[in-house]
């Protein structure tokens, strides 16, 4: 057992977590991953990385900390090969944890700590910390806007977060784990188990005192094609399958609002080059949305500086406009498609289509 490791008893017995780690290729930030696993405070715990066809070495990386391999022919989706380790590892509760992200000496202990304290809880997100690990400018920023969503959304959430998640096996299992088949790349197989399990009536919470490093380096085309195709888009046709329209993390009615005038402000733009009264109208709408995310901005200026903030304001109006852009061509094809309403998620024919995947 490590210096400084705490125990965490359930039920008079030691509480054992179980560490889930899809990877595909990134062989360094999957050393960087693992060996922060290593350092852990926490003591009952087994990690289980699981390639899913990497063409990059990955297997000597894992047996250098001792942990357990597992490879699938693919690739095929994280969805699939965090699926294939939740059936393979006996730990009670799932921990999901991302290639290239780094818990802290204490994620484990507060997930521990968190189940222990309360036998109604059925899942568990953390947070990214404020220490973005790639220095430009467009990761800085993206990474912590990320933190300041999850710190906003302290707290009961009707979704899941599989970067750095936890979840009781039994419940992961009984309601098939994640959707294989819909979601062979990386996208919203996370939010859209986390939405069945809120509509099934558990409990989701995000607790923003447990935190990790996100390593990943964005550039320009990276954010656009995962916040648009990855993310955006899959996220609305899947608030119209449940049927329902989520209000938590990056799509509260605050957002949506934002969005709603950042598109009016353009509509007015292009107006007022025949009728000029309406830069007015231009100006009125700038001022409400940045009164209205005055938090956001405040945050920045506080952890980055005028400065930097400034440089996030251009990109934080194209969030709004690329936003409205998804949502508007998610509901497109939903109704193109003749989508109906997605069956139960833990009916039996729905388990069994995801563990076929």
């Amino acid at each position: 057992m490590p210096p400084g490791a705490i125990k965490v008893k359930d039920d008079g017995m030691l509480m054992t977590l179980s560490v889930i780690v899809p990877v595909y290729n990134g062989t360094d930030d999957l050393q960087k991953c693992l060996a922060a696993l290593a350092a852990s405070h926490y003591s009952a715990f087994d990690v289980l990385v699981v390639d899913d066809g990497s063409t990059e070495p990955v297997e000597p990386v894992v047996h250098a900390y001792g942990f357990a391999y597992r490879r699938l022919d693919g690739p095929q989706g994280p969805a699939r090969a965090r699926n294939l380790g939740a059936a393979c590892v006996n730990g009670n509760y799932l921990v999901f944890v991302d290639a290239d992200v780094c818990v802290h000496r204490d994620t484990l202990t507060r997930f521990a700590a968190a189940f222990a304290a309360d036998p109604k809880l059925d899942a568990l997100v953390g947070a990214y910390d404020e220490t973005p690990a790639a220095p430009n400018f467009l990761s800085q920023y993206k990474n912590l806007f990320h933190h300041y969503v999850h710190q906003s959304c302290d707290g009961e959430i009707r979704t899941f977060w599989s970067g750095c998640g936890a979840i009781r096996r039994e419940l992961f299992l009984t309601h098939g784990g994640f959707d294989g088949q819909r979601y062979r790349r990386p996208a919203i197989e996370d939010i859209e188990l986390g939405t069945w399990l809120s509509v099934a009536g558990h409990r989701i919470v995000l607790d923003s005192r447990i935190q990790a490093t996100h390593l990943k380096r964005w550039t320009l085309w990276a954010l656009l094609k995962t916040d648009i195709f990855d993310r955006g888009v899959p996220w609305t046709r899947l608030m119209l399958r449940a049927g329902t329209l989520a209000n938590t993390l990056n799509v509260t009615l605050t957002q949506r609002l934002s969005v709603l005038l950042a598109y009016l402000m353009v509509l007015s733009g292009l107006a007022a080059m025949w009728w000029p009264a309406m830069w007015v109208s231009v100006a009125l709408l700038i001022l409400v949305v940045t009164v209205i995310n005055r938090d956001f901005y405040r945050y920045f200026v506080a952890r980055m500086g005028l400065g930097f903030t400034l440089r996030v304001v251009p990109l934080h109006w194209l969030y709004f406009g690329y936003c409205g852009f998804a949502a508007m061509w998610g509901t497109v094809l939903h109704y193109c498609e003749g989508a109906p309403q997605s069956p139960p998620p833990s009916s039996p024919s729905t388990r069994r289509d995801r563990r076929q995947s």
